[in-house]
């Protein structure tokens, strides 16, 4: 998958393209629909299918400290869309000057002027423009006057209820990992470094690897069993992610405890994927009672992974 960032970069052989516009977040099993139908739309007018994305997501920008967390940041999101198999990706940086575009401007010198869209396909709550004034009404509108074809996907279902992100975090934040997976349509995954920590863990007696982030909040907080690509096999282990408010913390973190392995692995690109929740975070009222009910976790995980092979 190309990725194009910044309209700046839009070439002639960007152009006569298929495409489909939107947030993305976790592209969950109703992304993956609109997704399939643009290739389907590629392959058959054997034009490029190209998603046009933002970063950061509008919400974000206007309202940062009170967002939901993020299924998928940045690098998570271009691993899922790789998967799909759409051609490009056109980022768009979301800021002051792209916010007040006008939905027609979208239309006319975006779309036509400079992608000459040939088919624009789009979910069942699509918006856009300035104050979300732009809807699929306009956007139709817009191509009986300029000549592409336009389209939508309807609500996808499961359990008589509408899969979307919202009902994913929803999902997520009652613990219900398995539900938030037939949702999404792929596993639970959080790519990162490892950096320096406080070196806790070892006082801990479970030295641990800290994983950066970069995101205001994490989709998933707690105690997880989980598995751990990016070294040279993959390894299990147990995993927290919060705040750590028994040592005073403040700033969410993942720290992952890998069974059996001791080596010194900071700078490493790891991606881990959540199998099961284990427990809440929660404070303790010592370190030792931490540190048992740590030892507590990793017996826990442990006999899940013994009972799900």
């Amino acid at each position: 998958m190309e990725i194009i960032r910044g309209l700046h970069n839009i070439r002639p052989r960007h152009r006569g393209c298929v495409v489909t516009l939107g947030n993305f977040d976790g592209v969950h099993h109703g992304h993956q629909m609109v997704l399939s139908h643009l290739n389907a739309k590629r392959d058959e007018l054997r034009a490029a299918s190209t998603l046009i994305t933002f970063e950061p997501l509008p919400r974000e920008f206007f309202r940062a400290s009170t967002m939901p967390a993020r299924l998928t940041r940045f690098r998570e999101k271009v691993i899922l869309l790789n998967r799909t198999g759409i051609d490009r990706m056109l980022l768009l940086p979301f800021n002051e000057r792209l916010a007040q575009v006008p939905a027609r401007a979208v239309i006319e010198d975006f779309l036509v002027a400079q992608l000459n869209v040939r088919y624009v396909v789009v979910g069942d709550d699509f918006r856009f423009g300035h104050d979300r004034e732009g809807d699929y009404a306009m956007l139709k509108a817009g191509g009986d006057r300029f000549g592409f074809d336009v389209s939508h996907i309807g609500t996808l279902t499961f359990d008589h209820a509408r899969v979307s992100s919202s009902r994913i975090r929803e999902a997520l934040g009652r613990g219900e990992l398995a539900l938030a997976e037939k949702l999404l349509g792929h596993d639970l995954f959080i790519v990162g470094r490892v950096i320096e920590g406080r070196r806790l863990g070892r006082t801990l007696g479970t030295a641990t690897a800290n994983i950066a982030l970069h995101r205001h909040r994490a989709p998933v907080e707690g105690v997880y069993a989980v598995e751990i690509d990016g070294l040279e096999r993959r390894y299990r282990g147990v995993a927290n992610v919060g705040v750590r408010p028994t040592v005073d913390g403040r700033t969410p973190v993942l720290e992952v405890h890998i069974f059996d392995f001791d080596r010194d692995i900071y700078g490493a690109r790891l991606t881990i994927t959540f199998r099961k929740k284990i427990r809440d975070e929660q404070r303790f009222p010592s370190l030792d009672a931490l540190k048992a009910q740590i030892a507590r976790d990793v017996v826990d995980t442990r006999r899940h992974f013994a009972e799900t092979v």
